[in-house]
């Protein structure tokens, strides 16, 4: 399920608010619009009705009592729909002058004072100053609940209208009050094992002033823990150094003496243990130089003398022919230790658990990609997956630690390069493809070894 940005959530909660306001203010707006605009035609009634005192004064003065049915119906100039009615009647009920557009009968049935609502129309009922008379006054409620509509249209409208413009300022101040948080998580998503450094100030508002403070003094703490165990590591691999080399010494000189005796076969052992413990303390090393950063830097080098230089140097040690083909350069941005670090790491997993048959093959191809090629038996899922956990190995006789990987992974993090595992080789039933994308010139650098055995 899709998590909402706080942003979004600040957002949304805030329009929420203000349309269910906007909604109850219209509601509120309209009924006071009803009721003003209600009020101010009612008053209109009452003017008509005061206004036609003059038609029952001359009813009155010539004391005539019509005759017609329906009423004598006075012919005004400019009716239409929309225009008021009238009636003026006796008060028993006898009809005697309307207006053109009045009905043949009475508004309402019994003449009384008030207002009342009636089928087309809304009357005022009020009798004259001689009693002799009521004045009836009709308004057509098509054109009054018109008015009504137009009034309520007119006040609601704009809050509708400026609903979408709201809704883009909130947005829009929600997310620039939102900078500093984002800025902030920025800073701390920047910062890992090779990068931290404390959060420098920010443009913070109070409430994460006591974060940013927090996430420095774990910055901190963290510096200090791994700054420790990197010098422990590095010490210890620095002090052991020496005596593994002079006590290999002894023991290959032992070795020799002991020949064809019945201790010849614990000196081999002890031998191979020291040989062993010289590789684990190489490895410590190179993790050690490998995490202090080494690789965070942008020079730009020829990748192909390294891997020469490396493949011959393997060669000689461990005894099998490695085979370089392809263009004759490869220019790629970082630190020429680093990555020599990668690939020995690479090429020596690729000799030690390659098939002797076939030995590796490294082939620089004109599309700047470097292809590693050995020959071993398929990995598993789980095995791909457990490969780059440190001293973490497969199912192996060969020499190793463990640690391979877990280096050849911290290297390519701070060359900002992109590792994928792939077995068996594609088009192939064996091996193992790993490709390494470096972001200088998508450089694709892949390499092929016997990813059973994680040393």
């Amino acid at each position: 399920m899709k998590r909402w940005s706080l942003a979004s959530r600040i957002v949304s909660g805030t329009l929420i608010i203000v349309l269910g306001a906007l909604v109850l203010l219209s509601i509120l707006v309209a009924a006071f619009t009803r009721y003003e605009v209600t009020e101010r035609l009612d008053n209109s009634l009452q003017e008509v009705a005061e206004r036609l005192e003059f038609v029952i004064s001359e009813l009155d003065r010539t004391d005539q009592k019509s005759t017609t049915p329906g009423g004598q119906v006075a012919r005004l100039p400019g009716v239409n729909r929309r225009t008021l009615a009238y009636q003026i009647a006796s008060p028993d009920g006898r009809l005697e002058v309307r207006s053109q557009n009045a009905p043949e009968t009475l508004f309402v049935p019994r003449l009384k004072m008030g207002f009342y609502n009636v089928p087309s129309f809304r009357v005022y009922s009020v009798p004259s100053a001689s009693g002799r008379h009521y004045i009836l006054v009709g308004e057509p409620a098509f054109h009054r609940n018109e008015a009504v509509r137009r009034a309520i249209l007119i006040s609601v409208l704009p809050m509708v209208i400026f609903f979408p413009a709201i809704w883009v300022l909130v947005r829009w101040r929600v997310r620039r009050a939102m900078r500093p948080l984002t800025s902030l998580q920025h800073e701390i998503r920047s910062r890992g094992g090779t990068n931290l450094v404390p959060i420098p100030p920010l443009d913070l508002p109070e409430e994460l002033v006591t974060i940013h403070s927090a996430v420095n003094l774990l910055l901190e703490r963290l510096k200090m823990a791994l700054s420790t165990e990197r010098a422990f590591a590095a010490n210890a691999a620095h002090e052991l150094r020496n005596p593994i080399g002079a006590l290999l010494a002894q023991v290959q000189v032992l070795r020799n003496l002991l020949q064809r005796s019945e201790y010849e076969e614990r000196a081999t052992t002890i031998m191979h243990q020291a040989r062993r413990i010289g590789r684990m303390m190489e490895k410590l090393l190179q993790l050690s130089r490998v995490t202090s950063g080494i690789a965070l830097t942008g020079d730009i080098f020829d990748l192909v003398p390294v891997i020469q230089f490396l493949a011959r140097e393997l060669e000689r040690e461990k005894n099998q022919t490695i085979d370089l083909s392809g263009v004759p350069h490869l220019m790629i941005r970082g630190d020429m230790d680093a990555a020599g670090i990668l690939f020995r790491n690479l090429l020596e997993n690729a000799v030690l658990h390659g098939s002797s048959l076939r030995p590796a093959h490294v082939i620089v191809t004109e599309n700047s990609e470097i292809l590693i090629f050995n020959d071993c038996d398929p990995l598993t899922l789980e095995s791909l997956q457990n490969m780059e956990k440190p001293f973490v190995r497969g199912k192996t006789n060969a020499e190793g630690s463990g640690l391979g990987l877990a280096i050849v992974r911290q290297v390519s993090l701070q060359l900002q390069a992109d590792i994928t595992i792939t077995s068996p080789a594609p088009g192939k039933t064996r091996g193992i493809v790993v490709t390494v994308r470096f972001p200088s010139g998508d450089t694709e650098v892949e390499a092929s070894w016997d990813g059973s055995k994680n040393y």
